[in-house]
């Protein structure tokens, strides 16, 4: 699909991997919305790209329908969702005093990044099935997992559950939608240097950046969002997950 022309709605779009796709699709000819609770970057952003800003809480459903709705009546029906919006506290299922992890702090985990994935994407879908194709397609979803759904390290028990399950998810949205001609991806990103990790002292950046195999180093969102370009442009990726960490493997700790 050629995202010149489309619109296009990237959730945790005023941050990280989010905010570089909502760039490069604006870049591309996109008509970009970012859905986000940063109301101030969120803003900011959608003020430098030509786009708009929609407050949304994907874990939300009246908040979801109405920034859907938002979006299309500025920009006409979504062809294209990229969602990003997660979360990533770490917490240890038993901490050192031999606590266990509370419940809501692992339910929390798993809403945003799993049910808000699935909250945005079942609803995009739904209003996108009833929308004539463009050619052979009707548009394109790429989701958001991460290499710890297959390597989570200690502390990482409720995000790699989380994760995993947006890769498990991901063939067989992708079979259900294809009647309607939807194509379902996701991306598992390794190492990045998001917020999260832009947070750490540049050392501690490099030692984390070594331990990619090749490029040693930590990715750019723009090479995230470079992905996300191919994957819109061709057809034929549908129904898998694609590691983007230069061949990284985590290690326990």
């Amino acid at each position: 699909m050629d995202s010149e022309n489309r619109a296009a709605i990237v959730t945790g779009g005023a941050s990280g991997l989010g905010a570089a796709t909502a760039r490069a699709l604006s870049a591309s000819g996109a008509r970009v919305t970012l859905f986000d609770l940063a109301e101030a970057a969120g803003r900011q952003l959608a003020r430098d790209i030509g786009g708009l800003f929609i407050a949304c809480d994907v874990t939300d459903e009246a908040s979801v329908e109405a920034a859907l709705q938002q979006a299309e009546d500025a920009h006409g029906p979504a062809r294209i969702l990229v969602n990003c919006a997660g979360i990533a506290p770490p917490a240890k299922a038993i901490d050192r005093d031999g606590k266990a992890m509370r419940l809501e702090d692992f339910a929390r985990t798993v809403n945003v990044n799993l049910i808000g994935t699935f909250n945005v994407a079942s609803k995009f879908a739904a209003r996108l099935a009833q929308a004539e194709p463009i050619g052979e397609e009707g548009g394109v979803i790429v989701n958001t997992a991460s290499v710890a759904a297959f390597e989570g390290q200690i502390g990482q028990a409720a995000y790699a559950a989380s994760k995993g399950g947006v890769a498990s998810m991901t063939l067989p949205l992708a079979r259900e939608f294809a009647r309607y001609g939807i194509r379902v991806m996701t991306i598992a990103p390794g190492l990045f240097l998001t917020p999260m990790l832009e947070s750490l002292p540049l050392e501690a950046q490099q030692s984390l950046g070594g331990q990619v195999p090749f490029p040693r180093r930590l990715g750019t969102p723009e090479e995230y969002g470079r992905l996300v370009e191919s994957i819109i442009a061709n057809p034929m990726l549908n129904g898998e997950t694609i590691r983007l960490d230069g061949a990284i493997r985590m290690a326990p700790r």
